[in-house]
């Protein structure tokens, strides 16, 4: 897919995804390795975008909530720019990671605009309401505020992936190797930081000691993911089954 049409994608990618119809695939459709896996599909390198998309979606792991219904940083908007202008570039997970932290930041600012033009919504409801017009209703609750979703959100996307790819390029080639070297260490440590925020977010001292044998197991016994889900599954299924019997007993 050319360059224009990756951007056209993108920007309805990432206007559908916050559309959040519903809580189910709509909050799948927000995480970087969902995006990878549509990148990799229409760029036909499926290969980098998920290593992309993988080491960014280990940054924003531990945001597993939205404190008074505010975005702590925008997976979606960073996932829809860093991914596919890493893959055209030629980036290296580190160095796109650095690259879409500031696209997260940015799209708090975008769903606060959203959430401002909301309320003419609202207030536009309030109207219908009175007036028992319940398509009226449907409309100010659904159609307006998708349509003023889409003038938000895809030309932040669409711009900046279809005149942001040759940028990237010239940036990646022109930036010194020091320089280049410190994205990649940014984005070494940012993966990492994610982690420590999802054992923050667990929080209870009696799982400490699993994430250690699953720790152990992956560096010194050299099992893959894969082995490691497997076995901890069959633990958290026996474990669950002597709790049971001893409560039973």
């Amino acid at each position: 897919m050319s360059v224009l049409g990756v951007a056209i994608f993108m920007g309805c990618y990432y206007w559908f995804s916050r559309l959040r119809l519903g809580y189910t695939i709509s909050s799948a459709l927000l995480q970087p390795v969902t995006i990878a896996v549509f990148v990799g599909l229409i760029t036909g390198d499926m290969k980098n975008a998920m290593m992309i998309g993988a080491a960014l979606q280990l940054v924003y792991l531990g945001v597993t909530s939205t404190p008074g219904g505010n975005v702590p940083s925008d997976p979606a908007l960073a996932g829809c720019i860093a991914i596919p202008l890493g893959v055209a570039a030629g980036m290296n997970p580190q160095t796109a990671i650095a690259l879409a932290i500031p696209f997260g930041v940015l799209g708090v600012f975008v769903d606060q605009l959203r959430r401002t033009t909301n309320s003419i919504w609202v207030h536009m409801a309030d109207k219908y309401a009175e007036k028992a017009d319940t398509k009226g209703i449907m409309r100010a609750a659904f159609l307006y505020p998708s349509i003023m979703g889409f003038l938000i959100r895809f030309p932040i996307v669409f711009i900046i992936d279809y005149f942001g790819v040759s940028v990237a390029q010239k940036l990646i080639e022109v930036l010194p190797e020091w320089l280049s070297h410190s994205f990649e260490i940014m984005g070494g440590i940012l993966p990492a930081l994610g982690f420590a925020i999802t054992l923050t977010v667990i929080g209870k001292k009696n799982l400490i000691p699993f994430f250690i044998v699953g720790f152990f197991a992956v560096m010194y016994l050299g099992l893959d993911t894969m082995a490691v889900a497997i076995f901890a599954t069959c633990a958290a299924l026996l474990l669950n089954l002597f709790r049971l019997k001893e409560e039973e007993a």
